[in-house]
């Protein structure tokens, strides 16, 4: 485990079925060196990312401008993906190092990294800020890279949605990061139990400060969530039509959809 300030990270890697506990170690001392990174830049990388005018050289700043893009939310700033891109990198110094199984999850956005006939398989939660699994998917090497990340109502980060968890799977956590964002920020729905407050109110160094924040949601009537769930649906078949998503999963407050990608993964 690796933890400093808003990173934490559960790091696990092994190599065929025999644990690796020692580059586990060193991964996490390299993850404090992609956090230091990234903190060097964070003015920059908390603008709209067509405000960032400098030729930026840092790999790591340009993974999360990139996947921001793609993603394609003008009101997203980099520090949207910053969570699945310091997971990517921890995954990718295993993976460069003869891991052939590799998971790094960072508070919830989980970079996954399988060689060979290595498999993996992820909880789903239909609370993004509770613990219980409501499902379960596989994952195996027939990809060798795999992000799994959830965004929603009581994360880390500020949302602007009432989904209580939007999990997307990327083909990494920087991009799938950005998308669940993106995906739970959709699912808002005007309604007199929907609380929202402005985002530098909550949190005076936001990065979306003058956009309004989702603050607390009443009970929701059955037909307001399920307009909810297709708001965000909608958003996440968009990013999979333009290959930006694999898949995405989203619950409000026990209505649920996810896409066939999902559907076809679910472990018994």
């Amino acid at each position: 485990m690796a933890e400093c300030g808003p990173m934490r990270l559960i790091i696990s890697a092994w190599v065929g079925k025999v644990p690796q506990p020692e580059m586990g170690k060193r991964a996490a001392e390299e993850s404090f060196k992609y956090l230091e990174r990234v903190a060097h830049l964070r003015d920059l990388l908390g603008r709209r990312c067509t405000e960032i005018l400098e030729n930026l050289e840092d790999s790591l700043a340009v993974k999360m401008i990139r996947s921001v893009l793609a993603v394609g939310d003008e009101n997203l700033t980099p520090m949207a993906a910053v969570a699945g891109t310091i997971a990517d990198a921890v995954a990718d110094f295993l993976v460069n190092r003869g891991m052939t199984r590799v998971v790094v999850d960072n508070g919830g956005d989980v970079a996954v990294r399988l060689l060979g006939d290595a498999s993996v398989t992820v909880g789903i939660r239909q609370k993004v800020d509770k613990q219980e699994i409501s499902n379960v998917i596989a994952l195996d090497s027939r990809s060798p890279s795999w992000g799994v990340t959830t965004s929603g109502l009581g994360g880390r980060s500020l949302t602007r949605g009432v989904a209580s968890a939007s999990t997307v799977i990327a083909e990494t956590a920087s991009m799938a990061d950005a998308a669940a964002t993106a995906i739970a920020n959709a699912s808002f729905v005007e309604d007199e139990q929907v609380i929202q407050r402005p985002a530098e109110e909550i949190d005076p160094e936001t990065d979306i400060a003058g956009l309004p924040v989702t603050v607390k949601v009443g009970q929701l009537s059955e037909e307001t969530k399920a307009m909810a769930v297709s708001k965000a649906m909608e958003r996440a078949e968009q990013l999979i039509e333009k290959n930006i998503i694999l898949g995405a999963y989203v619950a409000v407050q026990g209505k649920v959809a996810m896409t066939s990608f999902f559907k076809e993964r679910l472990a018994e």
